[in-house]
């Protein structure tokens, strides 16, 4: 049996979502589909039809203001969560806070199906939303086939400024709304 060569990127797509709050890139011959049940979802395949291997996203509103205070809470209600997959074994886990931004990043295996998937996925909690971001192998060997490609996401993932900025609780507290901008050259309008 000869050995399989590995995946050939032909070119790179950037995803913007579609209220602007992040990118990132995905291979750009990758099939595109919907994340069934989730909003503001996109999943990518190399697959037309099995799509277990994947890069996905989506985004949940939330019905409070994730904080650094909420870290500890937040990683254990994950790893509870994450601990009703079958035979569920965390291979990586790292919680780090930007001033008030919480990214969790896991990659864990757990059976889907009968089937042993790995799966890496960021879990980022930024002012009132929670952004997912997910990178799974139908198998062990297919995340590892794959991860030339399942990397890209991670490596160019840009979240909007005005998130940064909505993580600073110094600079804008609930409810508060942004100054009014001023076209170049005018002055902004009288508060």
């Amino acid at each position: 049996m000869t050995a399989r060569s590995g995946p050939k990127f032909t070119g790179v797509e950037t995803i913007i979502d579609v209220h602007g709050r992040f990118r990132y890139r995905v291979p750009s011959d990758w099939h595109r589909f919907e994340v069934e049940g989730q909003t503001d979802s996109l999943l990518f395949s190399p697959h037309a039809v099995d799509t277990s291997t994947y890069i996905a996203s989506w985004v949940t509103k939330l019905e409070f203001q994730a904080g650094a205070d909420d870290l500890e809470l937040l990683a254990s209600a994950l790893n509870e969560g994450l601990g009703q997959l079958p035979e569920l074994t965390i291979e990586a886990e790292a919680n780090d806070c930007y001033q008030n931004l919480i990214k969790l990043d896991r990659t864990f295996t757990f059976r889907e199906n009968g089937e042993l998937r790995r799966r890496h996925a960021w879990y980022i909690y930024v002012a009132d939303w929670q952004i997912v971001l997910v990178y799974q192998g139908s198998s062990p060997e297919e995340y590892d086939y794959w991860l030339p490609m399942g990397n890209t996401p991670f490596m160019h993932f840009n979240l909007a400024d005005v998130l940064w900025f909505a993580s600073d609780r110094d600079l804008f507290k609930p409810g508060d709304q942004p100054a009014p901008k001023a076209l170049r050259g005018t002055r902004a309008p009288e508060a």
